[in-house]
């Protein structure tokens, strides 16, 4: 009888601990499944826990993209690291006309629910500035920082 209500017990604490111990394998299931059905194509892709988020990193049509999903497996954002080509026509002829004196050390671009924004850090020997865009027509300072 003893072994019975051991057994019992070891069954019940086993069971307790897996269903409450990692709620996260539940969000991993539901941000993989989200992801399925948002991503088809993709190749060499790497799951990681990331502050509050399930990031995902894969690759799409030979570019490296990011979804972040929150822990009820919804796609809060996907992004990309692109080239300076890659911004709409006014966004670049802006930065260059504006910004000729700085170089660009990243840029992103940001999808989340169907608004794109990109993001550019810039920096010279006096500054760093982060400009970010989602009219695809002007930047708006995100942040500047003053070398001293």
């Amino acid at each position: 009888m003893k072994k019975i209500i051991l057994s019992l017990g070891t069954m019940l604490t086993l069971a307790g601990s897996t269903a409450f111990a990692n709620n996260n394998e539940s969000a991993d299931a539901k941000a993989k499944q989200t992801f399925n059905s948002n991503f088809t194509g993709v190749s060499h892709v790497m799951w990681q826990r990331e502050n509050a988020f399930e990031k995902a990193t894969f690759t799409m049509n030979n570019q490296v993209m990011f979804a972040y999903f929150d822990d009820n497996g919804d796609l809060v954002a996907t992004t990309r690291n692109i080239l300076s080509d890659q911004l709409p026509i006014h966004l670049l002829t802006d930065l260059k006309k504006n910004y000729a004196d700085h170089w660009i050390t990243e840029l992103f671009e940001i999808a989340t629910q169907g608004e794109t924004t990109y993001y550019v850090t810039l920096e010279n020997a006096e500054e760093t500035v982060v400009l970010r865009s989602s009219d695809f027509n002007n930047w708006n300072t995100y942040k500047k920082i003053k070398r001293s």
